[in-house]
């Protein structure tokens, strides 16, 4: 007699897919043994907090399995998913959509015949400099004292089947532009303090999604509403909080409207050369000053960068996002960022100098208060004090390079700026990246709340440095 032996079928128990688990509960609540509970931590790939499963206390029964909402979240543990993303073999995907690959439209540049000079006030050059850089998309909202650029540009881009948007609030001003600028446009805003505060949360996404675009700030006192006068109290801003997270942008400081125009320009230049937003940094003087102001021998027809969300079947497959959730991805695009920071730093460092050749008293200021600076260097040398002016046309980064081989040679440093000393902490902290041990002393003359240091209070406050010397 023989005895057969009965195989009994073992059930399969539940494998959780973690990156498909949203943690809705459902398998929790029809576990009839309570061998489901949620993990307490975030996934960082989902940002959801997904349950885990104790295998021990399981008996099978699979009711988590019907209860799973998510066809991959919960499953038999004989079946198993696995997905790795790849470079797609053969065509890419635009290709097999019957797309062409992306590809650069590169810009022209236009000779302009010789003209008359123009006497005109800063925001105006500002202006005509964008519309020369083949700027033909503005967005703003108006605030003292940057209105004139903004409407001029209100008056000229529809002539030049542009577009100008008179934004609802700074918020929506700066998030126009991170649209316009992922199209791969050249675009633009005027501002001025309190407004420019408003846009730093979506100046850290442009940076984040490496989106171009020009920030015109045309600086005025504070803090809170304070008042339209010139001051130098957003410098903090543009090398120090620049919006959240490890964000930089190139921030260039004219000192008269010939430089609003020139260096408006350059900032279009370098922020598609590098992807990234670009500052411009007025005083309330130099936003309103007249001066007389030479346009250039050439203007700018922008192309398509490869990159841009531009709508055509060559770059519909592009996309531009700030979002990494993973952690290991967001640390390799910092590492990224922080190369290109120091790329900006090698290369994109500007100053001016005025008679530092034998200079013994070193004046450093820029903007407006550059100017008067020059006019107490005159006084100074008149009464045989050996005075000469470095004049930081970045603020980031700043031009320590040029300001190095002057700092062995000065016994005296005296930086003149319209803000409580956040001129001099960008100096002081470049000498002390750049490794300076032994400084000559370092003074400085200060004004607030929309007072300008004058030629004569510059030159009187060094005679007295000089006689208690």
């Amino acid at each position: 007699m023989s005895s057969a032996v009965q195989s009994k079928k073992v059930r399969p128990k539940p494998y959780l897919q973690p990156e498909y688990c949203k943690g809705c509960g459902r398998c929790i609540t029809a576990c009839p043994v309570h061998a489901i509970q949620k993990t307490g931590e975030v996934n960082p790939d989902t940002g959801y907090i997904p349950v885990s499963v104790n295998l021990d206390l399981c008996t099978a029964c699979g009711m988590c399995i019907e209860a799973c909402p998510e066809p991959y979240g919960l499953h038999p543990d004989d079946v198993h998913y696995h997905w790795e993303l790849q470079e797609p073999e053969g065509p890419t995907a635009s290709q097999a959509a019957g797309r062409p690959a992306p590809k650069e439209v590169p810009a022209q540049r236009i000779p302009l015949p010789p003209t008359e000079p123009l006497m005109i006030k800063g925001t105006y050059a500002s202006a005509i400099g964008a519309l020369l850089a083949g700027c033909r998309h503005f967005f703003g909202y108006p605030i003292t004292p940057s209105t004139e650029g903004a409407e001029l540009m209100a008056k000229v881009l529809p002539h030049l089947d542009g577009a100008f948007l008179q934004a609802v609030s700074e918020v929506a001003t700066v998030n126009h532009i991170y649209g316009c600028g992922g199209a791969g446009k050249p675009c633009m805003t005027f501002t001025s303090s309190p407004g420019f505060s408003l846009m730093l949360e979506g100046i850290s996404y442009m940076i984040g999604a490496e989106v171009p675009g020009v920030f015109v700030n045309i600086m005025r006192g504070g803090p809170g509403l304070g008042n339209i006068a010139p001051e130098q109290s957003d410098i903090k801003l543009a090398c120090r909080g620049l919006g959240h997270g490890n964000t930089h942008a190139i921030t260039l400081a004219p000192a008269d409207p010939q430089e609003m125009l020139d260096l408006t320009m350059l900032a279009f230049e370098l922020s598609f050369k590098y992807r990234q937003p670009v500052m411009v940094f007025g005083d309330g003087y130099l936003g309103q000053m007249t001066g007389k102001v030479c346009l250039p021998d050439h203007m700018i027809q922008p192309g398509i960068p490869d990159w841009a969300v531009y709508g055509d079947a060559e770059h519909r497959g592009n996309v531009i996002v700030s979002i990494q959730l993973s952690e290991k991805d967001l640390e390799d695009f910092n590492i990224y960022l922080n190369a290109r920071y120091q790329e900006m730093i090698d290369n994109e460092q500007r100053s001016d100098l005025f008679r530092c050749e034998d200079a013994e008293v070193l004046l450093v200021a820029a903007n407006t208060p550059a100017r008067m600076a020059k006019g107490a260097i005159r006084i100074l040398r008149e009464k045989g004090i050996k005075a000469g002016l470095f004049r930081p046309i970045t603020f980031w980064p700043f031009p320590i390079q040029s300001l190095l081989p002057l700092v062995s040679k000065v016994r005296r440093i005296v930086v003149v700026e319209a803000s409580p000393g956040q001129l001099e902490d960008e100096m002081r902290l470049a000498l002390s990246h750049a490794g300076v041990e032994k400084l000559p002393e370092i003074r400085h003359v200060q004004r607030y709340g929309g007072i300008l240091p004058q030629s004569e209070e510059i030159a009187e406050a060094i005679l007295g440095m000089e006689v208690t010397a």
